[in-house]
């Protein structure tokens, strides 16, 4: 691996997506010491094959002499140690078996110290979909965030599923969209105001009127009822699969963009009632790599290389839409990178991944945070 001396700094730009493959990459890319972070070739490329092509990856590693680097047939990896805090140029060329270049893309590795630098309590809530309401990368958000250097930390939310650890609490709920925190809502009736039956009738955050018939949406109120009257420091939202999940594979843009025209919304609203919270978004997680996956859950209505290219394309224009955002509160979050997309999902499914996925979910979180701490 080549060693780059000088410390470059750099950021997406349109070229990434120019290419066959449209390699695209993130602005930044996170990461803590002692904690394995891995780039897989499949996340970051459109490609049924991507096997059949050359990565290679370029990072100072003179200033990384204490991180453990190691690149394999499916990803690059490193686990940095305490001496490779700070930002590392890291570039991307993909070849193919003959050694030609194809494309060529570059980001910037920033490494957090162990150690945070605040020592404020940290109120953090999470917002998601079934992904979130599985409730294991939260587990993991919380133990990361128990272990030494981390200050106190509260998890706010009003859902506490079975699997929910100690302390752990959210806002994810399966089969919800952007859309659907600004706009479900049911009438109260019986047996369903309270309880898990209400939480999947009604956005938490909309609220019933006097006639109990119409519902408004009260972020302040549900800081007031659910949050001991102060709003969050950090808010994080894993969203984008239910939303885009039947778009037109060959002509995603339009439904995209209508969804992140909803995302914008939630976003606003909610930097508008906690201007001082930070809004971390995370980029579209990417499918099972296993067709398999998908016939056991869809048969053959919802191929795996039509999700694929729905997926790509939401991380694309996610990228272009929410990136350099950081004024309105908005921070993006490359979940889509670290999730192993064989190892990191059971045979028989498709966009749910298993434990070890789901922990990786939950370290690409972690890692962000602690750049913001």
């Amino acid at each position: 691996m080549n060693r780059l001396l000088s410390l470059v700094f750099f950021a997406i730009t349109a070229s990434a997506f120019a290419g066959d493959l449209q390699l695209t990459l993130p602005p930044v890319v996170y990461a803590t010491p002692d904690m394995p972070m891995r780039i897989y070739h499949d996340n970051i490329v459109l490609t049924e094959t991507p096997e059949t092509y050359r990565f290679e990856f370029t990072c100072n590693v003179a200033a990384l002499a204490r991180a453990r680097i190691t690149h394999d047939s499916r990803h690059w990896s490193i686990t940095p140690g305490d001496s490779d805090v700070g930002d590392h140029p890291l570039a991307i060329t993909v070849k193919d078996a003959s050694g030609k270049i194809l494309e060529q893309g570059k980001t910037t590795l920033h490494i957090s110290p162990r150690k945070s630098a605040s020592t404020k309590p940290l109120r953090l809530l999470i917002i998601g979909d079934s992904l979130t309401h599985a409730t294991v990368y939260p587990n993991e958000i919380a133990r990361l965030l128990a272990t030494p250097g981390n200050p106190k930390f509260t998890l706010l939310g009003t859902h506490q599923p079975a699997g929910a650890q100690p302390g752990v609490a959210h806002e994810g709920y399966g089969g919800w969209a952007w859309a659907t925190f600004l706009t479900k809502f049911t009438p109260e009736t019986p047996g369903v105001t309270a309880g898990p039956l209400a939480r999947k009738a009604t956005s938490p955050f909309i609220f019933p009127v006097k006639d109990g018939k119409t519902g408004v949406f009260d972020l302040n109120r549900y800081f007031k009822e659910h949050c001991d009257s102060q709003p969050p420091d950090v808010v994080t939202f894993l969203l984008g699969i239910n939303d885009c999940f039947g778009a037109d594979p060959t002509k995603p843009d339009a439904k995209i963009n209508e969804v992140l025209d909803n995302a914008d919304k939630l976003l606003a609203a909610f930097h508008k009632a906690a201007p001082k919270a930070i809004l971390a978004v995370g980029l579209t997680t990417p499918p099972n790599s296993r067709q398999e996956g998908f016939t056991a859950n869809y048969k053959d209505k919802y191929p795996r290389w039509g999700w694929k290219r729905i997926q790509h394309r939401i991380v694309q224009l996610m990228l272009k839409r929410l990136a350099n955002r950081e004024q309105e509160g908005i921070h993006l979050v490359p979940t889509e990178l670290n999730l192993d997309p064989v190892d990191g999902y059971p045979n028989n499914n498709g966009v749910h991944p298993n434990p070890v996925g789901y922990a990786q979910i939950g370290a690409s979180f972690y890692s962000w945070m602690k750049s913001r701490l």
